[in-house]
């Protein structure tokens, strides 16, 4: 069985939410922009074999990690799919690392092997379309510790090996800004390394929760999404509610403004909804209103858990 210290944790928690979602810890280990980005090897899903070096000095690498439960992989995939086809001509080469499950569940759980975990690399390859090459992770999360460790961040590494950008978030507009501003400093200074747009990204891109959470849980199974309403409680539960009515729209192009405004209206009502029932709950102790909820204290158990977010 797996415990909570484990890489592979079996269940999303609330505890698992306070502590590993702290902005302190947000990528933590990762490599910071202008440092060496760790090197690693492994296997595509095709069997071919990977080792970051072997492109230093030949092309800039777009690395992103996920997962087929993690919603924000599930928000990110189609934007990425859709560089990787933008820039095939270019001196860039997209990755994506298959990690451990953002949410597991019955039907995609914690991965207890290798074969497992592969499996599930297959399901998202093949629902999401990705054809860029996924490298599936080993089971300890090798390559995925080595860059921090949260659900679905994103690297860009330029020719000489170093992070030229990160996004805490896989967010395909950011990505391809950060991805021109490199190619520019590449062409017009002749230089192989550059951070660029700021080194980072930290945004949140809410509209994933909104409209894809319920996507790539429902493909955990259901405990998956038990697990994620509780952990996250009424948002959590407004996130699944509006992914699972318009979240099928926002996947035909033409309509994904629609669907974004629709997705935000569900959220803001319920929000709403909440604040009104908080309201009159707390009528006549006034007090209460102004009551703060204390902050997680760090946690100092030196766990691989890891931040994992939605």
């Amino acid at each position: 069985m797996f415990g909570q210290s484990n890489y592979n944790y079996e269940q999303f928690t609330k505890t698992t939410l306070a502590k590993d979602m702290a902005l302190k810890q947000i990528f933590s280990g990762g490599p910071r922009p202008g440092e060496r980005a760790p090197d690693f090897e492994g296997r595509t899903l095709e069997g071919d074999e990977i080792r970051l070096k072997d492109f230093r000095g030949e092309k800039n690498i777009v690395l992103t990690f996920g997962s087929a439960t993690c919603p924000m992989t599930a928000g990110s995939i189609a934007g990425i799919n859709d560089l990787a086809e933008r820039y095939q001509d270019e001196d860039v080469e997209f990755l994506f690392v298959y990690v451990r499950e953002a949410h597991p569940g019955n039907d995609i759980p914690a991965h207890e092997s290798l074969e497992a975990k592969i499996r599930a690399a297959e399901i998202l390859r093949d629902e999401e379309k990705i054809e860029m090459p996924i490298v599936v992770d080993d089971i300890r999360g090798t390559i995925h510790r080595k860059y921090g460790k949260t659900p679905n961040p994103c690297f860009l590494i330029d020719k000489s090996g170093r992070v030229a950008f990160r996004a805490l978030w896989t967010q395909a507009s950011v990505l391809k800004e950060a991805l021109e501003q490199l190619l520019e400093a590449q062409r017009d200074r002749g230089v192989e390394h550059a951070v660029v747009l700021g080194g980072e990204d930290k945004s949140i891109p809410i509209s994933y929760a909104v409209l894809h959470s319920y996507r790539a849980l429902n493909r955990g199974g259901r405990k998956a999404i038990l697990d994620f309403e509780d952990a996250l409680g009424f948002r959590g539960k407004v996130a699944v509610t509006s992914s699972r009515i318009i979240g099928p729209v926002a996947d035909n192009p033409g309509k994904t403004l629609l669907a974004t405004a629709l997705g935000l209206g569900v959220l803001a009502g319920g929000l709403y909804a909440g604040y009104a029932l908080r309201r009159r709950r707390f009528a006549g102790r006034p007090y209460r209103n102004f009551a703060v909820e204390a902050e997680p204290e760090e946690s100092s158990t030196g766990n691989d858990y890891g931040a994992v977010g939605i």
